[in-house]
């Protein structure tokens, strides 16, 4: 790769809670990857708005409000409508396996629950870039 892996995180709708989302933020600055966080109270459309901004390779939204049935199909609607066809959508948060696995057939990467271990999610994004972004 000629740049670092760019991720998006960001957090959607009314959550307050942001600290899982600056730890992984954190960690995959560490992994030697950009990192742009939006901060709280995002919407899907200036998250994507944001990722075509900053020419993102991934976006990962943190919920734990409950509303990830909601925010990951209106995200990858607007993802498919603005062109970015190549960017990861992943995330993570209280998500049942249930919706986990039903967000997957729509399109969204893998989803991690709380206290998942950084190294996989480093690893999961570094590899889906490598086999499906193209620098």
């Amino acid at each position: 790769m000629n740049r670092p892996i760019r991720v998006l995180i960001a957090k959607v709708g009314l959550d307050g809670h942001d600290r899982g989302a600056k730890v992984i933020a954190s960690f995959l600055r560490d992994a030697g990857m950009e990192v742009i966080y939006t901060g709280l109270r995002q919407t899907p459309e200036k998250v994507v708005s944001t990722a075509l901004q900053e020419d993102v390779d991934a976006i990962g939204v943190s919920i734990l409000s409950g509303a990830h049935m909601t925010v990951f199909p209106k995200v990858l609607a607007l993802l498919e409508k603005s062109g970015l066809h190549d960017v990861l959508l992943t995330g993570g948060g209280i998500i049942p396996e249930k919706d986990m696995q039903e967000l997957s057939n729509l399109g969204v990467g893998k989803l991690f629950a709380p206290g998942a271990d950084t190294k996989i999610i480093v690893n999961y994004i570094t590899k889906w870039v490598e086999e499906n972004r193209d620098f």
